[in-house]
């Protein structure tokens, strides 16, 4: 009797798990790292964890093979759907970190530190970051590309002005995720339009009623903290001498990023965008920076290679004589990434044995069964949006569950397709950044040098977009209606 009441507790129907044990793994994950942050704080949830999500990834597969009749091919078929969204991001962090190094190295990034740092006010740096990042982003549809290579250089001015690196993140990603969740060039973008099947400009249209307000709230609100909080004093000279006395800052060094910026024109992927600009890097360094070729690289054609490989593989510390100013141009090269790659390895696993279990139907399900009205119906999609974010480490595979799970929902209630475009992207494009163990959250943590954590708070455009979406279904404002589903009659038709 004991052990037939504990499988259903633990089962329902066709082998799936039930609610209380696709809760289990989630509850656990929470609870672990909320005792992490307590006692080891930020950086220690973001070193903890790979183990962590591991550790919960072989849980999750335990429980279902002890207590449901699912296969271990179930559980495989899930990794191998995790891993189709999340692992081709591992060779973009690669390609990130080899770009840091060489615009760091060739002297783009300096020179850009250089001439920012003489231009931007202190007062109105957050502001006018995340201004420039979301013109950059909305043009590029990329918010990686933005925060690897626009974002780099302004995080390194706002430092070198004694900014807070936490407001310093959350400028640059609110800027780069706006361009990134209305821009017509983005992926996601894209997605969100063909998983709820409508038009592109027109899912757009709709998503600028919470984007730009959201967006006003965040430049404000940065400007706010500029007046509050800006430095007493502040001089440029020390720094933009340190930096013109180590590299070579022509203008010449422009052609680097505005060969970037054609690339981008021309469409080409993120991935070739983001290598073939780090070439670029290089082969400027050995153009015009050759003072620091003859300290860094070797004599020789092959000490050359090995040592240009050497020095992309694992950063570089140039020494200008300050030592702010040279905590401002250390790179951690390709290798310092892996801490990344394997946090999203290790998010790889755990969200796909949520897939392959079951779990993550499961509890989805109860959310979208769970409200009728249009409020609370939004709001669960925007609750849902999170929680996929969470379970799945990656927005794409978020954004094509929601819309499957949500789609038939929202058209019986008798909302227009687009409400649930925006509410998935609300909720998913903008906040998977926020997420210390998804792909967004961990690489922009590590291009930005910032604990996903820290800068959670400071991401003011980030946090305004689901908090206006529920707001606008809650007073019932821009809610669009059409002709419910109609669900065909169940009654027996009268026999002739």
């Amino acid at each position: 009797m004991f052990s037939d009441t504990r499988f259903k507790f633990f089962t329902s129907r066709e082998a799936s798990p039930s609610l209380g044990l696709s809760i289990i793994p989630m509850a656990v994950l929470l609870v672990t790292l909320t005792f992490i942050l307590i006692f080891a704080g930020a950086s220690g949830v973001q070193d903890a964890s790979p183990i962590v999500l591991s550790g919960i990834a072989l849980l999750t597969a335990i429980l279902t093979l002890v207590f449901t009749r699912r296969p271990a091919r179930t559980l495989i078929m899930g990794l191998r759907r995790s891993a189709v969204q999340i692992l081709p991001a591992i060779p973009l962090l690669l390609c990130i970190g080899a770009l840091a190094t060489t615009w760091m190295i060739s002297g783009v990034i300096p020179l850009f530190i250089s001439i920012g740092t003489q231009l931007l006010s202190p007062t109105f740096f957050l502001a006018s970051a995340c201004i420039i990042c979301s013109a950059v982003s909305v043009v590029t549809g990329s918010s990686w590309t933005t925060i690897a290579t626009v974002g780099v250089a302004l995080s390194g001015i706002g430092e070198a002005m004694g900014l807070s690196p936490a407001w310093i993140a959350g400028a640059i990603i609110s800027g780069a995720y706006f361009g990134d969740k209305v821009s017509p060039l983005s992926d996601t973008t894209v997605l969100a339009a063909s998983s709820c099947g409508i038009p592109l400009f027109r899912h757009i249209r709709f998503l600028m009623l919470t984007s730009i307000p959201a967006m006003f709230i965040a430049i404000a609100v940065f400007a706010g903290v500029g007046l509050l909080n800006s430095p007493e004093y502040f001089s440029p000279s020390n720094i933009v001498s340190a930096l013109g006395s180590t590299f070579n800052l022509t203008p010449w060094l422009l052609i680097v990023p505005g060969f970037s910026a054609v690339l981008i024109v021309c469409r080409l992927d993120s991935l070739k965008t983001l290598f073939l600009s780090a070439i670029a890097g290089l082969i400027a360094f050995f153009i015009f920076q050759p003072q620091l070729c003859n300290v860094m690289i070797g004599d020789s054609i092959w000490e050359t290679i090995k040592d240009s490989i050497i020095t992309v593989w694992s950063g570089a510390s140039p020494s200008t004589g300050d030592s702010q100013t040279d905590s401002l141009i250390e790179t951690g090269g390709i290798s310092g990434m892996l801490p990344t790659v394997l946090l999203v390895s290790s998010a790889m696993l755990f969200g796909g044995m949520l897939i392959g279990s079951g779990m993550l139907n499961r509890i989805t399900a109860f959310f979208a069964g769970l409200f009728r009205k249009t409020a609370p119906l939004v709001g669960a999609t925007v609750t849902s949006g999170l929680f996929l974010n969470s379970c799945t480490g990656d927005q794409y595979l978020s954004i094509v569950i929601g819309g499957n799970l949500y789609r038939s929902v929202y058209r019986r209630q008798g909302l227009a397709d687009e409400m649930l475009s925006r509410s998935l992207e609300d909720s998913i494009s903008v906040t998977s950044v926020l997420i210390p163990w998804n792909s967004c959250g961990m690489t922009q943590s590590a291009v930005l040098g910032v604990a996903t954590i820290t800068y959670f708070p400071c991401c003011i455009f980030n946090l305004a977009s689901p908090l206006l979406s529920v707001l606008y279904a809650w007073i019932g404002f821009k809610i669009r209606k059409k002709e419910p589903l109609k669900i065909p009659s169940m009654q027996t038709a009268p026999s002739r």
